[in-house]
């Protein structure tokens, strides 16, 4: 079962797209309605924040940093994000390259000796290492690490365990993020539990004894600098150094990396697992993102950001992706006081419904996933894996009705393609498409 597939089958009970579940005398609204979903994330977004319960929870992992706060501390966090992530940095991809290609020959090694792949543990590990280095400056160098063995390893709380330097600082960072969900689950009561301990405590220190002498290294290099008379440059190496050139205060820096590293890593790991599994059974679509590939970059040369732009089906197969197996298929809102109204499902028509009243404090949890998988929106195929929606007349459906797909969440807090675009950059697949020799049949010919 796909999550969310239990609230699937209330919503076909109910024949509805918005129910209120009344779980121990408090209100909890669950909503596929892509207008329900606009309004909570856009046109009524004001009426709406993550909401006390959700920041408790994730306290420990995430602090103060821009995916954990609501209101002017959120606002002031982006706006110190968002300079670095500018066009013109993330369109070099030399660095990408280099982790890619690593990740190829660790591929080519495998497939020589006719072993299975781990593609999920391997795409973890080519996130980490890219994303690590272009934040940090740091080389983890985790894809040269023990590899677990594909179908034989010991399973994590995320995928295969391993032993190796790369378990510790992920098994922790993955740790958490488990805690997190499971508090989620167990409501909320879950203080209760951890009356005594703070479950996510002992990870955060793992994961705060890796970052904390990362970061104090930015900072000496930043106090030497200002010793010696020397003026920063305005383009900074990493993020890190950017983050160091503007604030000293280490758990902002340390927060805002362990953020935008959660940003970068699992949803691009996500992504690339699920396309790869797409190319493994789909054949047709490793083939036709082969040819394109080939066409526009070439075997040998290396693709750039113009390049990128003009691969119409291989973005038509992330799109795809992401609409059917988003990385974040499930996410929660929380309403402010007094309350607020969410508005008839159809506003055009009377028939589709009343408004909604939803009271002070409530959550509401809305399902990327099962939206993008409605049937009434996407038409009879929208269980059907088809990168061709995505350049045929069916793309009409999603350019009148956006919030129908919202893999990256949508309004003032949307997670943009461009905001994160080197992680989000398909880069290992491109290569895959062009290179040979490949461990996937359907690229072989």
């Amino acid at each position: 079962m796909y999550p969310g597939g239990f609230y699937l089958g209330l919503f076909e009970e109910y024949q509805c797209t918005t129910l209120n579940l009344r779980l121990l005398w408090s209100d909890m609204i669950i909503t596929m309605d892509e207008q329900h979903i606009k309004h909570v994330l856009a046109t009524g977004f004001n009426h709406f924040w993550r909401g006390r319960r959700q920041k408790e929870r994730m306290e420990t992992f995430l602090g103060d940093g821009i995916f954990n706060r609501d209101d002017e501390e959120w606002k002031k966090h982006r706006a110190l994000a968002r300079p670095f992530f500018a066009k013109d940095r993330v369109s070099d991809f030399e660095l990408f390259e280099k982790h890619a290609g690593t990740t190829l020959a660790v591929l080519r090694g495998l497939a020589g000796r006719g072993a299975a792949v781990d593609a999920q543990d391997l795409y973890a590990r080519f996130s980490l290492d890219a994303a690590a280095e272009f934040l940090f400056g740091e080389r983890l160098d985790t894809l040269h690490g023990a590899l677990p063995v594909a179908g034989r390893a010991r399973l994590g709380r995320k995928g295969s365990a391993t032993e190796d330097a790369f378990g510790a600082f992920v098994g922790a960072f993955e740790a958490v993020q488990n805690i997190i969900t499971t508090r989620q689950v167990r409501g909320y009561f879950w203080p209760v539990r951890e009356l005594v301990q703070d479950e996510a405590e002992p990870h955060a220190a793992v994961i705060g004894a890796f970052l904390e002498p990362i970061v104090q290294r930015a900072l000496d290099r930043k106090r030497k600098m200002r010793e010696a008379g020397v003026s920063p440059t305005t383009e900074h190496d990493t993020f890190l150094d950017y983050l160091a050139e503007h604030t000293e205060d280490t758990k902002v820096i340390r927060d805002q990396l362990l953020n935008i590293l959660l940003a970068g890593r699992d949803t691009t790991a996500c992504l690339l697992t699920f396309i790869t599994y797409a190319m493994a059974m789909y054949p047709d679509v490793a083939r036709r993102m082969r040819q394109e590939v080939l066409q526009v970059c070439g075997q040998h040369d290396a693709p750039t950001f113009d390049k990128i732009k003009s691969l119409r089906y291989v973005h038509a197969v992330i799109n795809e992706t992401l609409r059917v197996f988003p990385p974040v298929p499930i996410n929660v809102r929380e309403t402010r006081e007094p309350g607020v109204v969410l508005p008839p499902s159809d506003p055009t028509h009377a028939a589709s419904g009343a408004p909604i009243y939803v009271p002070g404090s409530t959550v509401v949890m809305y399902l990327p996933i099962l939206t993008q998988r409605n049937k009434a929106l996407w038409g009879d195929d929208a269980d059907v894996f088809d990168p061709d929606r995505w350049l045929d007349a069916r793309l009409q459906r999603f350019t009148e009705n956006p919030m129908m797909y919202t893999p990256f969440s949508g309004g003032p807090r949307i997670v943009s393609t461009h905001f994160f675009s080197p992680f989000s950059s398909p880069l290992p697949l491109l290569y895959l498409s062009s290179t040979s020799p490949l461990p996937f049949p359907a690229a072989s010919g």
